[in-house]
């Protein structure tokens, strides 16, 4: 992932340095347990992690002449340990050290998503309560329908991202295996036991049934969450670019001091951040399907899903704890504008109170079909001509049989629709 979208603690994470310092604790920690069950010296073990060094610059080295990416880590680790170094990745294939260490930096990522996504959760918590009831008109199709407030729609995201984290904490666990078994899975020249004791060291779980590799279905479904998460990200910047458009104007991006919207127009105040954000979203989702993909290997193993994860793990990861900050920052600091979601909600003479005076005059006697064609003729109008709803229904004389002037007035209270917010706030947010 480019800078631009990085943040130093997640790219570190994928840095050379740290898979090599990940792939030599999977050698160290298999080393004591090969000692401990008397396969090698303790001696060598000691030596192992005693005088471990390496040097990226120098397995690069290596590895432009052996074409192999462990074999290079182990030739660089055995110039510095010596003669010990033969007792090194004793029983292991290179995928042992592979698998372990991406379930390592995946649960390392993870981690930083999950407090990513608190953050997240907290300043939407904030601002929903801030707004719980700022009333607002709610649309269906682009088109205006009924009321809603505007901390209702913030609490939709909200439970939207709760699940979001309780998806990505199943799957932080669902990653966290480890398998060290051998050349296909079957321990023959290693026993189980170093695996559970390099698996505990490392806070990983045992990966029940490695074939050589770890299953890849277990991937695909980490992907797949870190996709729902970004859609849910692109749903809430969507709903954002759209409030801030001119002839909307609900609420808008914080526009800083010194900051410029356009190289042309000096007035532009845009949804840069989360145009940005919709934008790296799709980036995030894309990495899905390739990661379904690598679940087919031949027989116990193959590398076709090498190339893919060296990319798509980094990338996905990198690019939604950015996109995490950047959503978290965007919604503490958004501009809203309530006398602009009244004006809006008033825009359309009452229209948005049409099912009230619908069911009213069902429940007053009158059938269905009948109510729905008094309600929406005298709607027609409100659309085409710019009248007033409430006045053209207490000029009706269908209308007028079954309800009162004081009745029709009734209809159009604004508090009717919000009600049960409280109600809702509690299922969402809890007491």
């Amino acid at each position: 992932m480019i800078p631009r979208y990085s943040r130093p603690q997640m790219v570190k994470i994928w840095e050379p340095e740290n898979r090599f310092r990940i792939w030599f604790e999977i050698e160290a920690h298999a080393c004591d347990a090969q000692a401990e069950l008397g396969v090698i010296p303790k001696e060598a073990a000691a030596a192992v992690w005693e005088r471990a060094k390496w040097d990226v610059a120098r397995i690069d080295e290596i590895e432009r002449e052996t074409k192999h990416d462990v074999i290079a880590f182990l030739t660089n680790l055995a110039e510095h340990v010596g003669p010990e170094a033969r007792f090194v990745h004793q029983g292991m294939t290179s995928s042992d050290v592979l698998d372990t260490c991406l379930a390592v930096q995946l649960k390392e990522a993870t981690d930083l998503l999950l407090a990513d996504m608190d953050a997240l959760l907290a300043a939407l918590a904030r601002r929903a309560q801030e707004h719980k009831y700022t009333p607002s008109i709610g649309r269906s199709h682009g088109i205006h329908a009924e009321p809603v407030t505007f901390g209702l729609k913030l609490a939709g995201h909200y439970a939207a991202f709760k699940r979001g984290r309780d998806r990505l904490a199943a799957a932080r666990d669902e990653i966290a295996t480890c398998a060290i078994s051998g050349a296909v899975g079957t321990f023959a020249n290693i026993d189980p036991r170093v695996e559970e004791h390099v698996a505990a060291k490392l806070g990983l779980t045992v990966e029940p049934m490695s074939t050589q590799v770890i299953p890849r279905d277990r991937h695909a479904m980490y992907f797949a969450v870190l996709a729902v998460i970004a859609a849910s990200i692109d749903n809430l910047a969507t709903e954002v670019r759209h409030l801030q458009r001119s002839e909307v104007r609900e609420a808008e991006e914080y526009f800083s001091p010194g900051q410029k919207g356009s190289s042309a127009m000096p007035h532009k105040r845009n949804p840069v951040l989360s145009e940005n954000l919709s934008g790296l979203s799709r980036l995030i989702r894309s990495h899905v399907v390739p990661a379904l993909e690598n679940v087919t290997l031949w027989h116990e193993r193959d590398i076709s899903h090498s190339s893919v994860e060296r990319v798509i793990a980094p990338d996905a990861t990198i690019a939604l704890d950015f996109a995490l900050s950047r959503l978290t920052g965007m919604i503490d600091k958004l501009v809203v504008y309530p006398e602009n979601m009244q004006r809006n909600l008033d825009m359309l003479g009452g229209l948005h109170n049409s099912q009230r005076v619908l069911l009213a005059l069902t429940q007053a006697g009158m059938s269905r079909e009948d109510a729905y064609r008094a309600v929406q003729r005298n709607a027609m109008p409100v659309w085409l001509e710019g009248k007033d709803f409430r006045t053209l229904l207490k000029a009706d004389a269908d209308v007028a049989k079954h309800l009162t002037a004081d009745q029709i007035d009734g209809a159009f209270d604004l508090d009717y629709h919000t009600k049960h917010v409280d109600t809702v706030f509690k299922r969402v947010f809890g007491e």
